[in-house]
């Protein structure tokens, strides 16, 4: 099956369809890039805020910080699933480098994706990539594929959004 994306994919951006773990079980992965004309440093912190996120995720219904600071920081959120209803994805941040890269692990709800944020600073911006990747056995890749490939499209999305909101923000 293809990962769903349209005409508004950003430019650059890299999606893979599908790969398989070590033992054969496909685990859907997008990994889009964009550049954004702000600064690295800038580019990680909104980022790295996750109450930030409605700001540029439209699939977050609620979200605020719990624990910790850097790596280990938790973030209780939920997300808007079938029909509209909540689904809980609290997730952990498991890589925190300043300026360079970002990992998180979702902690709660029906499927667990890992994340990573990659930024590199460019002439005039940010590069900034963005990997997701679930793993999805047995029933559970019935039942849940169609909707772990609609999030990662919005996924690709969304960091269009940041792109864009970023670059309307005043410079400081």
């Amino acid at each position: 099956m293809l990962l769903p994306h349209g005409p508004h994919r950003p430019l650059g951006a890299r999606v893979v369809r599908h790969a398989a773990d070590p033992e054969g079980q496909e685990m859907p992965q997008a990994q889009p890039s964009v550049t954004v004309a702000r600064p690295v440093d800038e580019v990680f912190a909104f980022v790295a805020d996750g109450e930030r996120g409605p700001e540029w995720r439209t699939g977050i219904v609620d979200i605020r910080h719990v624990a910790g600071q850097g790596m280990g920081a938790r973030y209780a959120q939920g997300v808007r699933g079938p029909m509209g209803r909540r689904i809980a994805a609290d997730y952990e941040i498991t890589a925190y480098e300043p300026g360079r890269r970002l990992e998180f692990q979702t902690i709660a709800g029906p499927v667990r994706p890992h994340g990573r944020f990659d930024f590199a600073a460019t002439e005039g911006g940010t590069r900034l990539t963005f990997s997701l990747e679930a793993e999805l056995r047995g029933l559970r890749r019935l039942l849940m594929g169609g909707m772990v490939r609609s999030t990662m499209s919005e996924g690709v999305q969304a960091l269009e959004r940041l792109k864009q909101v970023l670059e309307a923000k005043p410079r400081a």
